[in-house]
């Protein structure tokens, strides 16, 4: 009753709360950015949601991590709150079905997908996430199994310096040496535009006691990027950036047991890309990109020697993407050479090359109609040859109104810790194969002035599925080929400008955004054998944000959050970010978990329950 109470509390709020400006008015304004082909969001015959920056500057986080739990059909499984730890899993995957993307540079690592989160940048530097939920190896590549998320960051158009600080607190003590429980962190970007090169740079650092034993935490990001316009026809694009972490991982892995575990991880990413157009009809995109990762985990920290992990890896990445117009059509094409290594105290030394073959072709059958197809060919020196194709058909009836519908084809490949971990209740598994996907969708995007709605069913084959199984509680952990998982639902979205729906006066203006995903899981297996993974995913996801700004210089963000897990009970979260600007600075408040609610995300680990922060930002208003 409680819950139901609260929901009407926050409708009830959206309806009486004046605002003057908008938020999310038109997102085909939004460019989604693929290796090889850009265009509108209305042009896309796939799932494709939208963050923007408005959203990502008015929601209570600190952290790219925490921004992905607001999109609809991703699932964020948190082990560690305000970015420490996290996994992702788009339409029920696992962690490492899904692609993250920085400017279209992968941020995968070979070890193991709990570290497709090392990002280094901060939030002020992102422009807008594109959420692109299905199999995607047409579009990227390898391990898109279950979809890509691409985080587009900003070209600043104009000199300047923004700085953020806040400070937060649970209020609650931490029995073990009776500090209150807090986190703090500062952030500050600068932004140097000239005529041909836009430049950004961009340091932050967070930390704080945890919110229970042994969950300390301090991280830093530091983040580069510059846009050379060399020509009219070309130019450079450069980013580079770090990411140090340090956390408490208490319960994270191997519960009870590993109360006292701690982590260290270390990422450094960078990369070049020339972008020339040749003519008219012809550009061309070689790119040149490295990732490294250091992961060091202490399973007790009070004797580190006892089960001390250390991994190493390096990402080369050389690409050569293209386009060509032909008639009314365009051709896409590409390479992508990838050398991934290993070297580990527990996993070993390990090499493994994949070669990537791209080719699509986009054309407009008439004014209404719209038709893609193409395949990725792709050679792993572990695997050998393998391609994935893919279609997708758009139509148009009206203006404003189109159904797609698409079929696509994706692959995981086995982590180095699948294949070759060994530890006190995990083992690997040298003799496993990649996963497998078959992915169809078929959907509608409509849009007017006041509102925006979208819908979509979908149904996913996954052969080959990895997870992590045991016949009883006291068996070690190992992962196996032998399942076969089929995901089918649907989800929905609207986004609603009630300015322009209700006719308020210019000067008031309110957005509320609503979204519900359903999955139901099938899974298939010869034996009774305990999973560790699949078991986690939601059912059940509906999510509702409200965006208002009052009385000039006030602005607030509401959202509620109901998830239903398949294997646990149903939570809800309520959040809340206030804040007052001023000319050139601002300040804000923020409640997480208003209800203060008892909730897991992954495995065995309590997540935090409610808390208060405040915050002052300088610049960027």
């Amino acid at each position: 009753m409680w819950k139901a109470q609260c929901l009407v509390f926050l409708v009830w709020i959206s309806l009486i709360v004046p605002a003057k400006a908008q938020m999310n008015a038109n997102l085909d304004s939004v460019i989604v950015h693929e290796n090889r082909f850009s265009a509108s969001l209305s042009r896309q015959n796939n799932s494709i949601q939208i963050l923007s920056r408005e959203e990502i500057a008015a929601l209570p986080v600190h952290s790219v991590t925490e921004l992905l739990a607001y999109v609809s059909g991703v699932d964020l499984r948190q082990r560690g709150p305000w970015g420490t730890q996290a996994d992702l899993s788009i339409y029920g995957s696992n962690f490492d079905q899904v692609l993250v993307l920085l400017n279209g540079v992968k941020m995968s690592d070979p070890q193991t997908g709990h570290h497709l989160l090392n990002l280094p940048l901060p939030l002020s530097a992102i422009d807008h996430i594109e959420v692109l939920r299905g199999a995607a190896a047409r579009k990227y590549g390898v391990n898109a199994l279950a979809g890509a998320i691409n985080i587009i960051t900003q070209i600043p158009a104009a000199s300047g310096l923004q700085a953020q600080a806040y400070a937060g607190s649970s209020l609650m003590t931490d029995s073990s040496n009776g500090e209150i429980f807090y986190n703090w962190g500062a952030q500050a970007t600068a932004t140097f535009q000239t005529k041909n090169m836009a430049q950004m740079l961009s340091l932050d650092q967070n930390r704080g006691n945890g919110f229970r034993y042994n969950t300390a935490y301090e991280d830093y990001r530091l983040f580069y990027q510059n846009q050379w316009r060399v020509s009219e026809k070309s130019k450079l694009d450069a980013q580079a950036g770090y990411f140090y972490n340090h956390f408490g991982a208490s319960l994270f892995y191997a519960a009870p047991n590993d109360a006292e575990a701690t982590e260290t991880t270390q990422t450094a990413v960078g990369s070049l890309k020339w972008t020339q157009q040749l003519n008219d009809r012809i550009s061309i995109s070689p790119r040149l990109s490295y990732r490294y990762n250091k992961d060091d985990y202490i399973y007790l920290r009070q004797n580190p020697e006892l089960y001390h992990n250390i991994h190493e890896t390096n990402v080369l990445d050389g690409e050569i993407q293209s386009s060509i117009r032909l008639g009314k059509g365009s051709l896409g094409l590409g390479i992508e050479q990838r050398q991934e290594q290993i070297v580990s105290n527990n996993l070993g030394r390990h090499q493994r090359d994949n070669t990537g073959f791209y080719a699509e072709y986009k054309h407009p059958l008439s004014k209404t109609l719209s038709a893609g197809g193409g395949v990725y060919l792709n050679y792993n020196s572990d695997y050998g040859w393998q391609a994935f194709p893919s279609l997708d058909f758009g139509y148009e009836p009206i203006a404003g109104l189109r159904f797609f519908a698409n079929a696509s084809t994706g692959q995981r490949l086995p982590t180095y810790t699948d294949l070759y971990y060994n530890g006190p209740s995990n083992i690997g598994n040298p003799g496993l194969l990649p996963e497998q996907a078959q992915f169809s969708e078929a959907g509608f995007r409509f849009q007017r002035a006041a509102y925006r709605l979208e819908g979509n069913y979908f149904y996913r084959h996954t052969t080959n599925y990895i997870d992590w199984v045991r016949a009883d509680a006291t068996s070690k952990w190992q992962p196996q080929n032998f399942q076969t998982v089929n995901t089918q639902g649907f989800s929905v979205e609207t986004n609603l400008n009630l300015n322009a729906a209700l006719r308020l006066p210019e000067a008031l203006a309110l957005n509320l955004k609503l979204g519900y995903t359903y999955l139901d899981m099938d899974i298939q297996k010869p034996s009774e054998q305990l999973t560790r993974y699949t078991i986690e995913a939601l059912r059940h996801q509906a999510i509702a944000m409200l965006h208002a700004q009052f009385l000039k210089h006030f602005e607030c963000m509401m959202s509620a959050r109901y998830q239903y897990r398949i294997s646990q009970n149903d939570y809800t979260l309520l959040d809340a970010r206030i804040a007052y600007h001023g000319s050139g600075w601002s300040v804000f408040t923020e409640l997480n978990n208003m209800l203060n609610t008892d909730y897991k995300e992954s495995g065995a680990v309590p997540l935090p329950g409610r808390w208060w922060c405040v915050g002052l930002r300088l610049g960027g208003n």
